[in-house]
């Protein structure tokens, strides 16, 4: 017999980024250093200064936490992706403030002292390079969001595909032709 006939296969499976980031102490660590990132950002400082929900910073730590596989606890209180989007759009926001958002974010990524693993740092950028294009897309003034959507899935391997939505099967006909 051959060495390889006896070879076992054992399929390991990677943690979710969610995991492997340390879980949602440090969503809300990357959250609270990319907040403060921007305020001292000349260009994002003014969005950034102006009062918003009292809570804002956990909710974007929570956001960022269900993206990477984390609870669904911001779909479950905000509303979704588009209650995300909602908060964005229609603000004229220039592509200059997007790359700067990225930036922000890949440097607090370092102050919250999240893992220097290449592929982890890869995933965040590739995951708020497609987010920020994503905002700026409603970011025309009058640009409406779509109600519902679903806050994205961001795993390893990029954008994750939607799960099937739950069709609403129509009542059975009435009709007794």
């Amino acid at each position: 017999m051959t060495s390889s006939a006896h070879e076992k296969v054992v399929l390991v499976s990677r943690p979710s980024i969610f995991e492997f980031a340390g879980g949602s102490p440090a969503f809300l660590a990357l959250a609270v250093a990319h907040h403060e990132r921007c305020l001292q950002d000349p260009v994002l400082n003014h969005p950034f200064s102006h009062p918003g929900h009292p809570r804002h910073v956990e909710r974007l730590a929570a956001y960022w936490a269900e993206v990477f596989g984390g609870p669904r606890t911001f779909s479950q209180s905000c509303g979704g992706h588009s209650g995300m989007l909602n908060i964005h759009a229609g603000q004229g926001a220039e592509q200059d403030l997007g790359e700067r958002f990225v930036e922000c974010f890949v440097q607090a990524a370092d102050d919250a002292g999240l893992p220097d693993d290449p592929d982890f740092r890869g995933s965040l950028r590739a995951y708020m390079e497609w987010a920020v294009r994503d905002v700026l897309a409603y970011s025309p003034q009058g640009t409406t969001v779509p109600e519902d959507l679903a806050v994205p899935g961001w795993s390893w391997d990029g954008l994750e595909p939607h799960p099937a939505r739950r069709e609403v099967t129509p009542p059975p006909s009435q009709d007794h032709r």
